[in-house]
């Protein structure tokens, strides 16, 4: 890239570390599949305002890995991602967060086909930036 554009390789670097510190989120997403794990999504729906404490303790669960607040479906207000070995795993958290105070229901899903992915921001987006 360096010689087409003509610039030193040093340029590119300093250019591309920019680029990747304030404009990009990298991250790798294992292929659990093959190791007979699954990803499930919880959908909660909480009361009280104990949204964040929840959140909070969901992070404690071994089999967590991603807690976020949602907006817009007035019925779901946090998605959790877990990592579980089965339909007996599955169901004993289901169980477990349940029983939390403040969680008023719980439901969940699971990607079961990729369709198709077009990459994170569209190229027309990018165009306008």
């Amino acid at each position: 890239m360096a010689t087409k554009l003509g610039i030193p390789v040093a340029t590119i670097e300093k250019r591309r570390k920019l680029f990747e510190t304030h404009f990009l989120d990298l991250f790798y997403l294992m292929n659990i599949e093959i190791f007979g794990y699954k990803r499930i999504d919880f959908l909660i729906a909480t009361e009280k305002g104990l949204s964040v404490p929840i959140a909070k303790k969901l992070l404690k669960i071994k089999e967590v890995v991603y807690v976020g607040r949602s907006i817009g479906e007035p019925t779901i207000d946090l998605r959790t991602e877990l990592i579980v070995t089965g339909n007996g795993q599955l169901l004993e958290l289901l169980e477990q967060v349940k029983a939390m105070d403040g969680v008023k229901d719980v439901v969940w899903s699971e990607i079961v086909e990729v369709v198709g992915s077009k990459g994170s921001v569209p190229p027309e987006i990018i165009d306008l930036l």
